[in-house]
């Protein structure tokens, strides 16, 4: 049977590092952004006979626990799923240095196929275990140092938790013992992790936010997506402006509101600024989308009032594989139909989905930061540039220029103040306060996510 056999040096404990594995959010953590995995049903946790029942790239797959020690290893098991044999030991091993263990992983595997599967498959297996590992490890190193700057764990609220930016913070924050309360839609089942909340009406029990140490409110429909019709236009209001005022209100009327705010906005409120650099020291720009930010960033006033430490986290394009914009970017570049949109000079703020994960970390206990923070790579691109890399990442062509007429006929005014202008914006409050990217540049982060 063949063998797979890796080691990492953790900075935990060897308890501590099985408690982290433990945690729901550190499962989707250690899972590289490439692969599609989907947990369908948790039973029993890590205890021998728990089980873990995923689907991983369309196959389904049930992983069962056995020879669980607490404090020092456990063993997943392929019981279904497209192995003939999966095995997968964890090992954790108390190091001379105080606070620090040696984590093994090993993992003994058989394809479909016996003989025969090892000779078509074999190679190209291992190629994939060592793609895995490399990422798992990068992963839990950079996750755990994120970790160990926060003061103490946070009681955390998260709208838009669903989506891909709330998805991976409540799984990263999860992973690092801190306690997340997820605000769902009404209708959805809710319990002690999940706390009803509809944009138009507002929290079910605001009361359960009391005392909260952050609520981070990043739900809202998509602003890049499709028309602006005067029907879109009045929904992307309703659903960043009057959801987030209606949510200050109600946070500023608790007895003991949240000590922190963080509200995502995005970089659009700079408008276009051609090949000009901006910061947070920049006047808002003009048009729908740089007039919708200045409002969204406004709705805040009754948190403010009351005391409330008010971020707003303007976003600049997320890097992620499953979903968003590179996800649909990638599609059109592996067709061979990509390339400039209209001129691509516009600026194009971008940064890759864990920083902007582990930025959001920072605000949540950072006291220092407040009001406008841009969340940008500190490397500004055209979009010209982008394309470009990404084609380059994918050995993909990038020949195909979209010339401006065509975005405007396809998708109306939206095309104008989302895909044909833009700003090369900076993060300048992050890097004074010394934040640490840990993807600062294009192409490194674009492998990354993609796995190349």
């Amino acid at each position: 049977m063949p063998h797979f056999a890796v080691t990492f040096p953790v900075p935990l404990s060897a308890a501590a590092c099985f408690a982290w594995h433990t945690r729901t959010g550190s499962f989707a953590r250690l899972m590289p952004p490439w692969v599609r995995v989907a947990v369908e049903e948790r039973c029993g946790g890590l205890v021998d006979g728990g089980e873990l029942h995923l689907r991983v790239d369309g196959w389904r797959w049930t992983a069962r626990y056995r020879d669980v020690v607490a404090g020092q290893g456990f063993i997943d098991e392929q019981v279904a799923g497209p192995f003939r044999s999966w095995v997968h030991t964890h090992r954790m091993i108390d190091s001379d240095r105080p606070g620090a263990c040696q984590l093994d992983e090993t993992v003994d595997w058989e394809p479909p196929g016996g003989a025969l599967g090892r000779v078509l498959a074999g190679g190209w297996i291992a190629r994939q275990l060592d793609r895995f590992f490399a990422f798992r490890g990068r992963r839990l190193q950079e996750d755990l140092a994120r970790h160990a700057t926060a003061p103490r764990p946070l009681r955390v609220a998260i709208s838009g938790a669903g989506g891909l930016v709330g998805g991976a913070l409540a799984d990263f924050l999860d992973s690092g013992g801190h306690q997340v309360l997820r605000l769902v839609r009404r209708g959805a089942e809710a319990d002690a992790s999940n706390l009803a909340w509809d944009p138009a009406g507002g929290l079910a029990d605001p009361e359960r936010l009391s005392g909260t140490d952050a609520v981070v409110h990043l739900a809202g429909r998509n602003l890049a997506h499709g028309r602006w019709t005067p029907a879109v236009r009045r929904e992307l209001v309703a659903s960043r402006v009057d959801a987030t005022r209606r949510l200050c209100a109600q946070l500023a009327g608790l007895a003991t509101p949240p000590r922190t705010l963080v509200v995502a906005s995005a970089v659009g409120i700079y408008g276009e600024r051609g090949d000009a650099v901006v910061d947070e020291t920049a006047t808002a720009g003009t048009g729908f989308l740089a007039e919708l930010c200045q409002a969204w960033e406004s709705a805040c006033a009754p948190a403010r009032a009351a005391g409330i430490r008010v971020v707003h986290a303007r976003l600049g394009v997320v890097l992620a594989a499953r979903s968003g914009a590179l996800a649909t970017m990638v599609s059109v570049v592996r067709c061979g139909l990509a390339g400039r949109l209209g001129h691509g000079r516009q600026g194009l703020g971008w940064i890759a989905l864990d920083d902007a994960i582990y930025a959001l970390h920072r605000m949540l206990w950072d006291d220092q930061l407040s009001g406008p923070i841009n969340l940008v790579a500190p490397t500004p691109i055209d979009q010209r540039t982008f394309i470009s890399t990404l084609a380059a990442v994918l050995r993909r062509p990038a020949v195909l220029p979209a010339p401006a007429w065509a975005l405007r006929l396809a998708v109306g005014a939206m095309a104008d103040e989302v895909l044909l202008s833009g700003a090369r914006v900076l993060p300048a409050r992050l890097l004074a306060a010394g934040f640490r990217f840990s993807l600062p540049d294009l192409d490194a982060a674009l492998r990354w996510e993609l796995g190349r």
